[in-house]
This record gives structure tokens, C-alpha cells and sequence, in this order.
């Protein structure tokens, strides 16, 4: 596993002057929302608020929410486990805010995806006293095809439930050494949930293998699908690479709508942290259905349609499935 710098055991809990610091920067941090709570009249929202009191157990923090509920599958009750980013947030062009500082200063470990995905991570911890994780190690990465970013890993590595339980792996023995009085139990979780990925994986490749031979092209918004692709046999293609800055390019969403004409693509999808507008334009210049919304990024309030990972990939497989397969659709 790839580790920060000066922080060779992730149980290892940070001091000196650097935590001094940080904790420093944390409380000034949270006095100031305390203050403009006051000022505007609204209660302030302090660190670890959604997540609820940790109490003793050591805080693990992730970059999103789809870390932070496998996370919390392999930890139980023995960790406390918060993401940096709230469901629905755009992962990969993430502005941290003072207060993501503040809840790093609680941390005692941080988990990151790696493969490029969290471009702004390394400006993140790069000051801070915490150790860190990357869960991807071990991932065979699939590169991205074209673009700026052609040669580089494709980040999603996580649309794949086979590669997800690498990142189980790497969670069992962080934690493990984290809180090694609880090894045997992080270590019977891992091989609990590694069970629900593999059925999981199965049934999207049992459920993804109906979709008839002509139809076997997944389009999408952000190329985030690479590995859900390979796995289930389907041809993929996206308007971008990788979710940036800048609005879809005339010259993008023509190459897009060129190759859902040429192979009769009956349906089209977007990802739920962007703007689908895009990929509707594709729809109506081809007459392919809009096949409705994929997650990939975030998972969805509690009361939502992806609240858990596992959620997230059958919701995927559905909505796929049921884009691909039907005709005569209107969009959604």
C-alpha cells in the first residue's frame, strides 16, 4: 500500500509541532463558523456533525462517499468513518473547505482512491501529520483511450466489484494496523462483504449479458466506466474522459453522435454529478432514448436511489439493462 511520507504504521497517532498546527488551524477554523453561525442566525456546522460522535474509536476519513460505506462495511463498530465530500459532490475537481481541514485534524488515518482520480488530494494532506492510505493499490489499471488524458489510468476503478475488493483488502490490513486489537474482526468483515461483491459481480454479468449482441455499447457522459465495461463486455463510449472544467466541445459530442448513428445505439446515458444536457443533445440528434442517470462518483442521500455502493452497482446494471433492451423509449 502506498503510505504518506513519515507515517510508516497507520496506528501511529500523530504529534508534534506539525499536529500542533494543524489542530491550531482546526479550532481557529471552527471558531470562525461558530461566529458567522451567530452572525447569520443559523446553528454551525462542526466536524464529524453527520457522522455523529466517534466517541473512542479512531476516525478513518475518505475522499468520497463510496470509500467511506465500503470503509464502513470492513470497519463495523470498531472505527469511526466520514467522507470529506457529501453525497452528490463532483469528486474529482473537489475545492477542500476549511472545515475538511478541521475534520482531517481528527483523523487518525485518511483513505484516498488514487489513479489520478482526487487531483486535488496531495495539495490536501500535504501539510498534514495523518497517514494515509491509497486503496487502489493493486488494481490492474485500465488506461484512458484518448484525449489529454490518453495513457493515464482511468480513476473508477471501483465500477468493477473485482477490483472494489483490492480496496477491501487494503481497508482489512489498514485498519488492522490502525487497531490491531480488532484484526480478527476487520479481517472476518472483509471476507463477509468480498462474499456480497462477488455475487454482486456475477449477477451484473449475468444481467449485462442479455443485452443483445448489436446493442452492446454503453455511452456515456464521463468515460468513468472502463472497468464496468470489460467486465460485462460492452463496448464503451463518452462524450469526455474524465470530468473537467470545461463544457462538452462541439467536436466531442459530434464523435459521440456519429458513433451512436453508425451503431444504432438505442440508448444513452450521464452520470449524476454532471450536467446531462450534453448527452441530450446526443439523444436528439440521433432519436436514441436518454436511458436515464448512472452514479459513479457519489452515493445518494440515505432516502435515495444509491445510498450504499452495492446499491449504486445494481442500480447501474438495472438502468443500463433497461436502456439497452428497450425500444420505442421516451426519455427520462
Amino acid at each position: 500500500m502506498n503510505r504518506s511520507a513519515g507515517a510508516s504504521r497507520p496506528h501511529a497517532r500523530s504529534n508534534g509541532r506539525s499536529s500542533a498546527v494543524l489542530r491550531a488551524a482546526a479550532a481557529t477554523v471552527i471558531a470562525g463558523s461558530v461566529l458567522a453561525g451567530s452572525l447569520s442566525g443559523c446553528a454551525p456546522h462542526a466536524p464529524g456533525d453527520d457522522a455523529g460522535a466517534s466517541g473512542d474509536r479512531p476516525v478513518v476519513l475518505t475522499t468520497f462517499t463510496v470509500l467511506a460505506d465500503i470503509a464502513e462495511n470492513v470497519a463495523g463498530e470498531h472505527l469511526e468513518v466520514r467522507s470529506i465530500t457529501k453525497a452528490g459532490a463532483e469528486i474529482h475537481g473537489y475545492e477542500p473547505t476549511p472545515l475538511d481541514i478541521a475534520k482531517a485534524s481528527e483523523a487518525e488515518l485518511i483513505l484516498d482512491n488514487g489513479l489520478g482520480l482526487e487531483s486535488w488530494f496531495k495539495r490536501f494532506v500535504a501539510q498534514m501529520d495523518v497517514p494515509h492510505v491509497v486503496v487502489s493499490e493493486g488494481v490492474d489499471p485500465i488506461d484512458i483511450a484518448g484525449g489529454e488524458y490518453a495513457g493515464k489510468a482511468n480513476p473508477h476503478a471501483w465500477m468493477s466489484p473485482d477490483a472494489a475488493a483490492v480496496y477491501v483488502d487494503n481497508m482489512v490490513e489498514a485498519f488492522s494496523e490502525l487497531d490491531p486489537a480488532h484484526a480478527d474482526d476487520f479481517a472476518a468483515n472483509g471476507r463477509a462483504y468480498r462474499d456480497r461483491l462477488t455475487s454482486v459481480q456475477r449477477d451484473l454479468e449475468e444481467r449485462l449479458a442479455g443485452i443483445p449482441e448489436g446493442q452492446r455499447a454503453l455511452v456515456t457522459c464521463e468515460g468513468a466506466f472502463s472497468y464496468l465495461a470489460r467486465d460485462a463486455g460492452l463496448e464503451e463510449r463518452y462524450i469526455w474522459p474524465v470530468n473537467a472544467e470545461q463544457q462538452a466541445t462541439p467536436q466531442q459530442i459530434a464523435r459521440v453522435v456519429e458513433f451512436v448513428r453508425e451503431q444504432r445505439v438505442p440508448a444513452v446515458f450521464c452520470e449524476s454529478t454532471v450536467s446531462d444536457r450534453p448527452m441530450r443533445q446526443v439523444a436528439a440528434a440521433t432519436g436514441a432514448d436518454f436511458g436515464g442517470t448512472l452514479y459513479v462518483d457519489s452515493l445518494s442521500e440515505p432516502d435515495g436511489p444509491v445510498p450504499t455502493y452495492l446499491d449504486l452497482i445494481r442500480h447501474d446494471a438495472d438502468t443500463i439493462v433497461a436502456g439497452l433492451t428497450a425500444t420505442g423509449r421516451e426519455g427520462a
